[in-house]
């Protein structure tokens, strides 16, 4: 594996120090946020800002690959997102930090876009697995790190957001200055709502609540953890716990939905989840190792959700259709995103912070019921159609030019070439 693991060295480090800075600056924002006493709407719109400009980064990102290239195009991203962070802090405003947030989700759209298709390019067949695997594990690991960071200083000051400013100007430096040859430019993938409906409702539902529910989750959780009384560790502790949880969860989750009908396992994350999300509410345990407690249990079934539907969907779609299904999950997880921190913050701002989890909860409990119908809808695929579980988060890891607006030839000659769904289902 040493051979599969040179040609990236330089790739991971930026990586690891683009995904700290952010981690850090995703928990450091809300925090800080509610301390200037913006409203739960404007946290929420702050939330959601985030994943429509990662949206937008799917969308455009890569014409901005192609104009300059793989390395010219990271550099400048980096640059762009860096500033940003110390707008932040110069600027509370509230109008303000909504476009600046959108800046940063349009950016790292296109940073992981760079990441994954030079990742992808200089893995085989036969490394593959172990490439993105690496990569994942590190994606969790320095996104926890980024948000431990939180504790080192007080949200009020200027360092830490220089700090996260410091960790995403340095991940410019390895892939400036590497040997490995760029990659091959970043290619259009046009995607069909519809037709992945078509494959595999459940995917397409399953992402959709993931975005509502988690999405949610991130933007809201550090402002209920410091209202139910958590200092700056406090609340850095409460999401990396569910972090830990979510990365733990995924093997057996998804080694267990290799063996039967995903959509039972589907099932029964987001029953899991629900039930720590309405102890929230209705145990509503003293800030402390109870809510610790459930912030675990909650991140082992809530964030394996989505790879799970993603390889629920990877079992119904034809051979050539994998990047554009992962695109188009990404993209309906990203709306979901967009619209769960509204609706949350809402919420909350009229009922109190436990509303958040009332949210999640409602939104997993709808999940689950819809998955439930499906099952008697259709039968599940032949586990000889299964895509494997550790495949399936490969390929959900997938950040392409999004083109919903496929002409309706194209998509009918598509629709025609699609793997049929077992003959024992029914027409769907």
């Amino acid at each position: 594996m040493t051979k599969a693991f040179a040609p990236i060295t330089a790739l991971l480090l930026s990586v690891a120090l683009l995904l700290m800075g952010n981690g850090l600056q995703g928990t450091l924002l809300p925090v800080r946020a509610n301390l200037e006493a913006f409203t739960d709407t404007d946290i929420g719109i702050l939330g959601s800002s985030y994943f429509l400009g990662f949206a937008a980064g799917c969308l455009y990102g890569p014409y901005l690959i192609r104009r300059a290239g793989h390395i010219r195009a990271f550099a400048a991203l980096v640059a762009i997102a860096s500033c940003v962070v110390l707008v932040h802090s110069l600027f509370l405003n509230a109008f303000l930090w909504w476009v600046l947030r959108a800046m940063t989700g349009f950016c790292f759209a296109a940073l992981y876009m760079i990441i994954e298709s030079w990742l992808n390019e200089k893995s085989t067949n036969e490394t593959r697995g172990f490439v993105f695997s690496l990569y994942t594990i590190i994606n969790l690991t320095v996104i926890t790190i980024g948000q431990l960071m939180l504790g080192l200083d007080q949200p009020e000051n200027f360092p830490l957001f220089l700090l996260a400013s410091i960790l995403v100007s340095l991940a410019a430096v390895p892939i400036a200055m590497t040997k490995a040859e760029a990659p091959a430019p970043v290619q259009s993938v046009r995607i069909r709502l519809k037709h992945l409906y078509k494959l595999s409702p459940v995917g397409v539902v399953g992402c959709l609540a993931v975005g509502l529910a988690n999405g949610s989750f991130w933007a809201l959780a550090p402002v209920f953890a410091q209202v139910k009384g958590a200092n700056s560790w406090g609340v850095a502790l409460f999401m990396s716990i569910a972090v830990i949880a979510g990365a733990l969860g995924q093997w057996p989750l998804g080694r267990l939905s290799d063996k039967t009908d995903r959509r039972r396992v589907i099932v029964g994350a987001a029953c899991g989840s629900a039930i720590a999300g309405l102890l929230f509410v209705f145990w509503s345990p003293p800030w402390g190792q109870g809510a610790f407690a459930l912030a675990f249990l909650f991140g082992l079934f809530a964030f394996p959700l989505y790879g799970l539907s993603v390889a629920h969907m990877n079992d119904y779609v034809e051979p050539n259709g994998y990047v554009e299904a992962a695109s188009g999950l990404l993209l309906i997880f990203a709306l979901g995103a967009v619209a769960g921190p509204l609706a949350a913050s809402s919420l909350t701002r009229v009922f109190g912070p436990d509303a958040l989890f009332a949210m999640t909860a409602g939104v997993q409990l709808c999940l689950a019921a819809f998955a439930v119908h499906r099952m008697r809808k259709r039968a599940p695929a032949p586990e000889a159609d299964h895509v494997a579980f550790t495949e399936s988060l490969t390929l959900a890891q997938t950040v392409s030019t999004v083109d919903p607006l496929a002409d309706d030839i194209a998509t009918e000659e598509a629709v025609g070439d699609a793997k049929p769904p077992p003959e024992s289902a029914p027409p769907l």
